[in-house]
């Protein structure tokens, strides 16, 4: 279901495969455009978190300060979280008329449990459940590490939709096939209806570019300058291979994009993209049609130079490549879990500053 008949490529992408977007933000603005235009879904984390409140600023901060004063022994991290389950309900409640619509099995917003929590399952499974109350079309994103799988199986058997998220292997998506399918059969068993659950697994494609592209300069390598581009890409699309041959119950999910590719190759499986704003823009004016490639494999040369080249490729690539306690520590997981907790204590910063200002800096 989408709120107007709107003409776009990403439009079509929906209508014609099965392939789905989702809007990368819980912006307003945003996802009334993406809903418009087809998307069945939103995400968050705390730095989009934290990107909204920039956009938004007019609507959070006064909302931060009545929160406060309504609250007044609430601590900063109290407020934070606040927030970040209110802009969560709010999102939710934009893509409800989706939910509904498709019958609980699209239109969901995500939100993340505490980065700051990635090696703790317990807390994360307590906070994906307080997460589900919120709202019914709340999907609760845990990092692939090796804490999360933990709690993402446990959370799935108490009845959470999740979403895998800082994915970047294959072996990582393998594993959190089989978490979610352990964790619907407990379900299952103590007589709960997974029908309308639709977990899915964020394999962040871009960001394992950006990690090939570091280790280019950082270890001297003279790789094929092509072929980091088309290093998410071609696990990707190993990773979706095996879970169509496994019939797992999750998804694959394109996530961090870093330019078309991301979105072209992809198109025609039976998967989700979850798309910023600017970038749904782009491709919209493009006037690139979307035409099904997810079975257009990457070119060989590609795949064979980032074997022999970068290592960390290999590790991505190969079906046991990692194992889960090498989850938390491989490159693109450990880069991205900093930003994520950087940008959760920067959110607490930013409302702090709202509650109590700086009597050093001059008000704006």
């Amino acid at each position: 279901m989408r709120m107007t008949a709107v003409d776009s490529p990403l439009l079509r992408m929906v209508e014609s495969t099965p392939t789905d977007y989702w809007n990368d933000s819980c912006a307003v603005a945003e996802l009334e455009y993406a809903a418009e235009r087809g998307a069945t879904g939103a995400t968050s984390n705390p730095v989009i978190v934290g990107e909204v409140m920039k956009k938004e600023r007019d609507h959070w901060v006064p909302r931060v300060r009545e929160l406060a004063a309504e609250h007044p022994t609430w601590s900063e991290i109290e407020l934070t979280w606040a927030l970040i389950e209110e802009m969560g309900v709010r999102g939710a409640g934009i893509l409800a008329p989706v939910f509904e619509a498709h019958d609980g099995r699209k239109g969901r917003q995500s939100l993340q449990t505490n980065p700051a929590n990635y090696r703790d399952p317990e807390r994360m499974t307590a906070q994906s459940i307080h997460f589900s109350s919120l709202a019914p079309n709340i999907q609760v994103k845990f990092p692939t590490t090796a804490a999360g799988l933990v709690a993402l199986e446990d959370a799935t058997a108490q009845g959470v939709v999740i979403n895998a998220t800082v994915a970047f292997s294959v072996s990582q998506a393998l594993a959190v096939g089989e978490a979610v399918d352990r964790g619907i059969r407990r379900f299952e068993a103590a007589g709960g209806d997974a029908s309308r659950f639709s977990p899915v697994c964020s394999l962040m494609v871009g960001r394992l570019d950006d990690w090939v592209k570091v280790l280019v300069e950082r270890d001297d390598i003279a790789l094929d300058p092509g072929a980091a581009n088309w290093a998410g890409i071609a696990v990707f699309k190993r990773a979706y291979g095996l879970y169509q041959e496994r019939g797992y119950r999750t998804r694959l999910l394109v996530a961090a994009f870093r330019h078309r590719l991301h979105w072209t190759e992809v198109v025609g499986g039976d998967v989700v993209l979850t798309i910023p704003h600017a970038w749904q823009a782009r491709f919209n004016n493009s006037g690139i049609e979307p035409a099904s490639r997810i079975d257009v494999p990457v070119d060989q040369a590609y795949v064979d130079d980032l074997m022999a080249r970068v290592p960390d490729f290999r590790r991505a690539y190969e079906p046991d490549g990692l194992t889960p306690p090498e989850f938390d520590s491989f490159g693109p997981t450990a880069r991205t879990l900093r930003s994520f907790v950087e940008g959760y204590h920067s959110l607490i910063g930013v409302v702090r500053d709202i509650v109590l200002p700086n009597p050093d800096v001059k008000p704006a």
